[in-house]
């Protein structure tokens, strides 16, 4: 799937976000390696340790149906910037797709890919500390 189709998934998830408190709307476009597409956005909460990230809600929701294998996943914000995951979403994208690829989009800049470890250098997996 092309990285453009991923963009435009994310950037019409990114509408239904739940942000009231920081107005910053996320979206995310996971590809699995089966082909499929998981969708999610971000969700606030006035207790802010319960929000969840675009990210993380494509990833739970893709393995609430089974899948647990990704290639690459597009992220898009409302802020029209870059909008790159944040940690805890790098080492839970890393659990799944340890080889897979970041694509993020920029109204400016158009789109940027770069490989997960390079966002996430020493990122660890359950079968790295057994």
């Amino acid at each position: 799937m092309e990285n453009k189709e991923l963009i435009a998934m994310a950037k019409e998830v990114m509408q239904r976000a739940y942000a009231p408190y920081s107005h910053f709307r996320v979206g995310a476009a996971l590809l699995a390696k089966d082909g499929r597409v998981f969708l999610g956005c971000n969700v606030e909460n006035a207790s802010f340790g319960a929000t969840i990230c675009a990210e993380r809600t494509a990833v739970t929701k893709a393995v609430s149906e089974g899948v647990r294998e990704f290639e690459k996943i597009a992220i898009v914000a409302s802020s029209g910037e870059y909008a790159a995951p944040c940690g805890i979403c790098r080492q839970v994208l890393y659990e799944f797709m340890p080889e897979g690829s970041v694509v993020l989009w920029s109204k400016d800049e158009g789109e940027l890919e770069r490989p997960l470890r390079e966002l996430l250098p020493m990122g660890f997996r359950g079968e790295d500390i057994k």
